[in-house]
């Protein structure tokens, strides 16, 4: 096994190799190879002897890896790419101090830079200030500081040219909290944006989510299934019906009821 890990996260994955030698795994069955894209990845990608790779990443980079397997020896390639993953909260949803908590930690969980982050908050009018009020209360929760310190749960963001990327997005729509960066962190942040605004489309990797609201069900479906994404989704209802009619008309790879995917028993 080749570990080809991103440039910003090198030392994780080197740590990881330590750990596999401590434990009896023979050298040479779990390599790390830290380096570029163009210095380890496309020459993997392109190698006739790797039978099968795997990649988390961009959408952009994973269509290249399809391009070397097409060019090379047709490797297995199994892609885990970009998300705009949407959390649709209905009007009957139980609880909504608990279903606010799983908004959050799947919103800004390792500052919003994960795949699977719940980057669209799809509300129904009815409870959306109250859901509001509950999502903001806990997210008060999340302080940010020292990514050591033990009462941390908001670090600085993983390079100096990501943080810019995220600030800029805090520019134009309405800030229902947060809205602070600086110094590479960007405190936990919610806005309120239309359908067709950046924000709600493009994939920011960070803990800046939006809040779309609908009217009703069908148009909450329609909503979250408008994207270029299908990652991750989760359906908030009391309806058992409704929820088993979400799960089957929400496109995503991985779907959830009632909780976020990463935060059952985080509580």
């Amino acid at each position: 096994m080749i570990v080809k890990p991103a440039e910003e996260t090198s030392l994780t994955a080197l740590r990881i190799a330590e750990l596999a030698m401590e434990a009896g795994v023979p050298a040479g069955v779990f390599n790390v190879l830290p380096d570029t894209g163009p210095e380890v990845g496309e020459p993997l990608g392109r190698h006739m002897d790797v039978d099968a790779l795997s990649f988390t990443g961009s959408t952009e980079t994973g269509r290249r890896f399809l391009r070397y397997a097409a060019e090379s020896n047709l490797k297995e390639v199994t892609l885990e790419m970009g998300g705009k993953n949407p959390a649709v909260v209905l009007e009957d949803a139980e609880n909504l101090g608990r279903v606010a908590a799983h908004v959050v930690n799947g919103a800004f969980w390792n500052m919003g830079e994960n795949c699977s982050a719940s980057s669209r908050l799809i509300v129904q009018n009815g409870i959306k200030e109250a859901l509001l009020e509950r999502v903001k209360a806990h997210a008060r929760e999340w302080r940010m500081g020292d990514p050591l310190g033990p009462v941390s749960r908001v670090g600085a963001l993983v390079s100096a040219a990501h943080f810019d990327k995220d600030r800029s997005c805090l520019k134009g729509p309405k800030v229902v909290m947060g809205g602070k960066a600086e110094n590479g962190f960007v405190e936990p942040t919610i806005l309120e944006v239309a359908p067709d605004a950046s924000q709600a489309r493009e994939e920011i990797f960070g803990p800046v989510p939006s809040v779309l609201t609908v009217d009703g069900f069908d148009e909450a479906i329609a909503l979250a299934n408008d994207t270029e994404y299908g990652l991750a989704a989760s359906i908030f209802t009391a309806n058992v019906k409704r929820s088993i009619r979400g799960a089957r008309a929400l496109r995503a790879g991985t779907l959830t009821v009632n909780g976020h995917l990463e935060s059952f028993g985080f509580e």
